[in-house]
């Protein structure tokens, strides 16, 4: 793979990162709700889920499974479900602002999970990533190691954005005076997960 190539899919993976999307917005309301220690194992469940996606691109099971219409609408549905249930749980929060109470709430390992089943349960993904790495790869050169190279690109930009998003969340609940203010963002977030649900329940196989 030459350095051409390599950057060109690199912008690729950037814009496809910078996309808001449930990835995005779990992260923005881990980061409010927990911190940046929450934010962070969120960040890890989120590159773990697209981990397990790579990897199944490239042993071949993700072109099989873009390629089936029952596999794909599974996935999709259960996707959906569990992100308009965390909008559900995002809308009904309380209104409160004492950061280092709330993250007593849920610990990290709870909050590392439930991103890397926010990614894993995400069908467009692993459909996207099948349809784009065979576009950036050498066919006269070794193939194993031009994954790799797409893979940990993927993941390193994808927790790049993340942090930002994480970031940004910060500087938004910097912002955030009373417990009012709180509960309004809280239903902003948990809109946009229903949102992003049932976006994805309407999503079809190509």
């Amino acid at each position: 793979m030459t350095f051409e190539w390599w950057f060109a899919y690199l912008l690729t993976s950037t814009l496809l990162s910078l996309s808001p999307g449930s990835g995005a917005i779990n992260t923005m309301t881990t980061s409010i709700n927990h911190g940046y220690r929450g934010a962070a194992a969120s960040i890890a469940g989120l590159q773990t889920g697209l981990g397990i996606h790579i990897v199944l691109v490239g042993v071949g099971l993700g072109t099989l499974f873009s390629r089936s219409l029952i596999a794909f609408e599974i996935l999709k549905w259960a996707g959906a479900a569990y992100l308009i249930w965390l909008g559900i749980q995002q809308w009904r929060a309380a209104g409160a602002i004492d950061l280092h109470t709330l993250a007593q709430t849920q610990s990290r390992g709870r909050l590392f999970k439930r991103a890397i089943f926010v990614n894993l349960t995400n069908p467009k993904s692993i459909v996207f990533l099948a349809a784009l790495f065979p576009q950036f790869i050498m066919p006269q050169q070794p193939q194993l190691a031009q994954y790799l190279i797409l893979g940990v690109t993927t993941i390193v930009v994808d927790m790049i954005v993340m942090t930002g998003y994480a970031t940004l969340a910060q500087r938004i609940a910097a912002w955030i005076k009373g417990p009012k203010q709180m509960k309004a963002l809280n239903k902003a977030f948990g809109s946009l997960f229903m949102l992003v649900g049932a976006l994805l329940a309407s999503a079809r196989h190509a």
